[in-house]
């Protein structure tokens, strides 16, 4: 049974719980939540809780050995919580993994009572060639009713959570800032909640945080002034193009990058542009139905380009960038000359 983190913590709020869960999924902000409600739950605060904690990695020790040391008796504890890390490398050889956790099976035919056993997996995506090792480990660990799956949040969900977390610290963030920070952390929910901290730290409760202090502050922002440089070539703003670029020639980036999502962008807008897609929402829409991640700032991103240039200025841009990339690649006197002659290419009037 498949299982979201609410519907987990709504077990634990009833004190519903099963003696084995499968915590399957690479999210560790929600996963956190639920372990910190589990164990305030289970374990009362002090003693209990030091000695009925038992932390587990499969990495150090084999699944039997660890179902076995959760089936022996505590003299110290009358409930404990067996949390056993690295699940999926007890996992063997081959593609016949249905039903293979013997040493789970054992444990659930007679659980001891007071003690539960968390199985956590989390080095692999529910999606792309990851998809396939999950399955397995679904099936290996098909005894287990309850596996509760913990997805990467989508840029939507890291943006909502972005905004509870901003208003419950008291910080308010420019809409560019967020923008910022959801990029530059990829929209990881646990980097999304420490940055924030820092932020908090910087700016005080009822500080505004800007864009300046998200790229001072959050490591691997400084790679979103490239989405600045593709924002500004997309709608044809030449001047903010060109010092764009000055800074990005300044620090150091990789301008083939810039490249591949400005094509990006542009792909897009001839897409938004052939299906007759009219403003941002729409293009939203569509995109997330064909399973693109796309969210606001980004739909209208694309919805600027589809305005600011035809169709056939539009695939011409893709060839130009095209050739700027192989400019770029090939033996050169300056980078900068390359992308300063695609911008100036880009941005010309009509």
């Amino acid at each position: 049974m498949a299982m979201t983190p609410e519907q987990f913590l709504t077990q634990v709020k009833l004190g519903r719980l099963l003696p084995v869960y499968l915590f399957l999924g690479p999210d560790g902000y929600k996963r956190d939540k639920c372990r910190r409600a589990l164990i305030e739950y289970w374990l009362a605060e002090g003693e209990e809780r030091e000695q009925g904690l038992t932390r587990l990695d499969l990495d150090d020790t084999t699944l039997a050995d660890a179902m076995d040391d959760a089936m022996s008796y505590s003299l110290f504890s009358t409930k404990r919580v067996i949390w056993i890390t690295s699940a999926e490398v007890a996992l063997p050889r081959g593609k016949d993994t249905e039903g293979a956790a013997e040493p789970v099976v054992r444990f659930l035919k007679n659980p001891p009572p007071g003690v539960m056993v968390i199985l956590q997996c989390s080095r692999f995506e529910f999606d792309n060639e990851d998809k396939a090792k999950v399955e397995r480990v679904q099936k290996f660990y098909s005894c287990v009713v309850a596996q509760v799956e913990f997805p990467h949040p989508t840029p939507l969900e890291a943006r909502a959570l972005a905004q509870l977390l901003a208003r419950d610290s008291g910080l308010r963030l420019a809409p560019d800032a967020m923008e910022l920070l959801i990029e530059a952390t990829g929209a990881n929910a646990t980097r999304i909640s420490i940055e924030l901290e820092k932020l908090g730290l910087l700016t005080g409760e009822g500080g505004a945080v800007t864009m300046e202090q998200v790229q001072k502050m959050v490591p691997d922002a400084r790679e979103s002034t490239i989405f600045a440089l593709v924002a500004a070539m997309g709608r044809r703003d030449r001047k903010t193009a060109l010092e764009v670029l000055d800074t990005l020639v300044r620090e150091g980036e990789y301008l083939p990058l810039a490249l591949s999502f400005l094509a990006g962008q542009f792909r897009m807008a001839i897409t938004a542009k052939e299906a007759r897609l009219a403003g941002a929402a729409q293009i939203q829409q569509y995109f997330s139905r064909q399973g693109v991640p796309m969210w606001k700032a980004r739909a209208e991103q694309v919805a600027q380009t589809a305005q600011a240039f035809t169709l056939g200025q539009m695939q011409a841009a893709v060839q130009g960038l095209f050739k700027a990339d192989r400019g770029l690649r090939d033996i050169r006197p300056d980078d900068r000359t390359v992308m300063e002659q695609l911008i100036l290419a880009l941005t010309a009037a009509g």
